[in-house]
């Protein structure tokens, strides 16, 4: 069978990278800041959590150095372009294009090795999954809900009135790319030890970008983000189980699936926004724009 259980595992473990990095990224464009580096962050925390697994047996221990990885590689785009003033998507495709040079460089030395087995979890799902369905209504509850929250809006919406009320514009916007940082680096390291179980260079193989879609798909709302990933997910495990069925499609067809998905979704994400723009999935008012704390 092409639907059943085993198929709604694999769903859940190819959406859950995504989904970690496109949390990440809402949080970061929630705040202001757009942040094209998402594919830069996701390989680099792929590379360092696969070799921190590797060097301690453990795959907490990788998970944990991608996180790391994935925010100190966002903390470099947060010094560019909050206090350097570099322009935003300039830095971003920069930080995507360091990202997969580094790992190719330094990745040589894991190529062909196995990464250490990942335990269980509650229902055959583990906790990584876990964690990133847990995080939707946490983010939600955080962005929405919390004082927190509420001043990071603020600052995405209009950060010269935010400046004004006396926060600290610069501070949210850093914590928010450092937080968004290691969610993608997080994601790159589940790709490298729980889906693929080795190094690979490239292996996240435009993940990042599709997580960028899915948060303007979402309208910046991470319930939404969570459906998202789910489409998309589904989309790649739709494939491989054609494949794996043996459907008359042409293999490169098949493989395509994801990416003229998410083709599709911008169109018609483009359609709505010209024809229908609503408030609540319109994006945030400074949202890719400099801030200069003397204005």
């Amino acid at each position: 069978m092409i639907l059943d259980w085993t198929t709604f595992l694999l769903l859940l473990s190819a959406a859950t990278p995504i989904l970690l990095a496109a949390l990440g990224e809402t949080i970061v464009e929630r705040a202001g800041v757009l942040n094209l580096g998402v594919e830069g962050m996701m390989i680099t925390g792929a590379l360092a959590g696969f070799a921190a697994a590797h060097a301690t047996g453990s795959p907490a221990a990788g998970f944990l150095g991608g996180a790391v990885a994935g925010a100190a590689l966002s903390l470099i785009f947060a010094a560019l372009t909050q206090y350097l003033l570099t322009n935003q998507v300039a830095t971003g495709l920069a930080l995507t294009l360091f990202g997969l040079g580094l790992t190719a460089m330094f990745g040589k030395p894991y190529e062909g090795v196995k990464a250490p087995a990942m335990p269980g979890g509650p229902l055959g799902i583990n906790w990584v999954v876990w964690l990133g369905l847990a995080l939707v209504p946490v983010i939600w509850l955080v962005l929405n809900r919390t004082r927190a929250g509420l001043v990071l809006r603020a600052v995405g919406e209009n950060h010269d009135a935010a400046h004004a009320l006396g926060y600290k514009v610069r501070g949210v916007r850093v914590a928010a790319i450092a937080i968004g940082g290691a969610l993608a680096g997080l994601g790159g390291a589940y790709v490298s030890i729980a889906t693929v179980l080795q190094w690979t260079e490239g292996m996240t193989a435009g993940a990042g970008w599709i997580a960028l879609a899915i948060v303007v798909f979402a309208g910046w709302s991470p319930w939404g983000v969570l459906a998202g990933a789910w489409l998309f997910g589904g989309v790649t495990v739709l494939q491989l189980r054609l494949q794996a069925a043996g459907v008359a499609v042409p293999v490169q067809l098949l493989s395509m699936a994801p990416y003229l998905a998410t083709i599709l979704v911008l169109v018609v994400i483009s359609a709505r926004q010209k024809y229908a723009r609503s408030a609540s999935g319109a994006a945030p008012g400074s949202l890719g724009r400099t801030f200069h704390a003397t204005r």
